[in-house]
């Protein structure tokens, strides 16, 4: 006979996930302002005393930054563990971090392109207006608003274009790229738990 303890929980509802993480939100929030300050002080530093042609060095730096993390989180919400648990179970150095990666897709995935893609845009439209006020010294104010739209198109076609194919590519070889995450992972000095 069921005791009253035991009609009760049977009788309970199951609960429904949370639709917000608010534990995960209240972590990255503080890691993006940190990485935002962080990253804007690097790019700050390097621009103070460049010319153009660094300046141009620093704001691809920044779109090619943007989309290498697009695709470590593409590549985190459309891989399978399947490929890796064998890997893992030879000891195959990443496999293990790599299997994390899958398991906490979500999380990956709002840091490479929420956090770090939105940071790496925010700096190159910086870059590029500092770029164009350079460009656009001594001219004349038609001449500086064409000079500044160029940039900016500039700007806006390499980064959608670069999402664009690097999509493609990472959903194409998700295993390859989440290996060589995992391996670059795994010479932190912290372990990831495969079981999180």
């Amino acid at each position: 006979m069921d005791t009253p303890d035991k009609q009760k929980k049977k009788s309970q509802p199951p609960q429904k996930p949370r639709l917000i993480d608010t534990k995960w939100v209240g972590t990255i929030m503080p890691v993006s302002f940190a990485l935002s300050v962080g990253m804007s002080y690097v790019s700050n530093e390097a621009l103070n005393s460049a010319g153009t042609a660094l300046s141009f060095v620093v704001l691809f730096f920044f779109i090619a930054l943007g989309i290498v993390f697009d695709m470590i989180g593409i590549a985190a919400a459309s891989g399978t563990e399947r490929e890796f648990h064998s890997m893992a179970a030879h000891k195959v150095r990443g496999a293990r971090e790599a299997v994390w990666m899958l398991r906490n897709a979500e999380k990956v995935s709002s840091i490479c392109n929420d956090v770090v893609g939105d940071i790496c845009g925010i700096i190159s439209g910086a870059t590029g207006a500092l770029i164009a006020a350079n460009l656009a010294a001594g001219r004349s104010g038609v001449m500086t608003v064409v000079i500044s739209l160029l940039v900016t198109g500039m700007i806006s076609a390499l980064t959608i274009g670069g999402k664009a194919a690097g999509k493609g590519v990472a959903m194409a070889f998700s295993s390859k790229v989440l290996a060589l995450c995992g391996r670059l992972l795994s010479v932190l000095p912290f372990s990831f738990d495969a079981k999180k």
